[in-house]
């Protein structure tokens, strides 16, 4: 499905502190799974982008009004992972990707249909 970073790493990558990364988890600014052999903490890899204006690498802002959009309508993180990672119609692409390219509007449009 993705490659996985573990929450140090995304730390050192957006530069941020542990500290900071657990409480982007914990106010769904981004998902975390327990994965690998240490069974740690980890963000799918698409779920890291690069700011173009500054040029680091940020967790992509978009994601958390629809991390909320899909938590609101009832699904699971690993349920919004699945979602975020499956081939959606409307959309004609992965709603990550969608994400990643800019379409967070058609993104959320298709998450809203979830809800009903």
């Amino acid at each position: 499905m993705t490659e996985w970073v573990y929450l140090p790493d995304v730390a050192e990558r957006i530069g941020q502190s542990d500290r900071r990364v657990r409480s982007m988890v914990r106010e769904q600014r981004v998902l975390a799974f327990r994965v690998g052999p240490n069974n740690a903490l980890a963000v799918p890899e698409e779920m890291i982008a690069l700011d173009p204006r500054s040029g680091r690498q940020e967790v992509l802002p978009a994601l958390r009004g629809s991390l909320i959009q899909l938590s609101d309508a009832g699904y699971a993180d690993w349920e919004s992972l699945r979602w975020l990672y499956s081939h959606n119609e409307e959309l004609d692409a992965r709603p990550i990707d969608a994400l990643r390219s800019g379409r967070t509007s058609s993104v959320r449009r298709a998450a809203q249909a979830l809800a009903f």
